[in-house]
C-alpha cells in the first residue's frame, strides 16, 4: 500500500512547527521544544536548523532567544513543512509514481498512485498550522474523517 510514509524527522517537524504556532508570546527555546512534544534535543537541532533555512522559522539568540514562525501559522501549511523536511511528498518504494511505468494490464495503476498522491497532496496543501492549532480543521478533512471506517 503506497500510503503516507512520514519519516520521523517530518513528524517531529510538524509537532515543533505546531508548538511555535501555539506559544502563546510567540516564541519557544529549543529546550521547551524538545520537553512540550518528546523530541530527542539532537534530532531537534537538525530540525530547526532546516526550518531556518527554507524560512519558515526564525531563530534568536541570548537571554530572550529562541525559535518562533516566520510567517503567520494560518499561512504555513502542513506541505510546507513536510516538504522542508523530506523534500517532495509521497513516492511509491522510494520512487516517484510519475517514473514507475507498470507492464500490461497494470499499466494503469501508476495513475492510482498519482491520484492518491495528488489528494494528500491536497490536503497537506490545505490545513495549516493555523488551523491545527484552533482546533478547526477544514471541511474535507472533517468529512473524511466523520466516518467510522477512516478509523480502523
Amino acid at each position: 500500500m503506497a500510503g503516507m510514509r512520514l519519516s520521523a524527522r517530518a513528524d517531529y517537524a510538524l509537532r515543533a512547527a505546531i508548538e511555535l504556532a501555539a506559544a502563546p508570546d510567540g516564541h519557544v527555546t529549543a529546550e521547551q521544544l524538545a520537553h512540550a512534544q518528546n523530541i530527542p534535543g539532537k534530532f531537534l537541532e537538525t530540525i530547526l536548523t532546516q526550518l531556518r533555512r527554507t524560512g519558515l522559522v526564525r531563530s534568536q539568540r541570548g537571554p530572550d532567544g529562541g525559535f518562533w514562525l516566520a510567517r503567520p501559522a494560518s499561512e504555513i501549511s502542513l506541505a510546507d513543512i513536510i516538504r522542508a523536511i523530506d523534500g517532495q511528498l509521497l513516492g511509491v518504494r522510494g520512487e516517484r509514481p510519475e517514473n514507475i511505468s507498470y507492464p500490461g494490464a497494470a499499466e494503469p495503476l501508476q495513475r492510482v498512485w498519482i491520484a492518491l498522491r495528488a489528494n494528500e497532496r491536497a490536503i497537506l496543501e490545505t490545513v495549516t498550522l493555523g488551523d491545527i492549532v484552533s482546533g478547526e480543521l477544514p471541511d474535507v478533512v472533517k468529512s473524511l474523517t466523520a466516518s467510522p471506517q477512516a478509523w480502523v
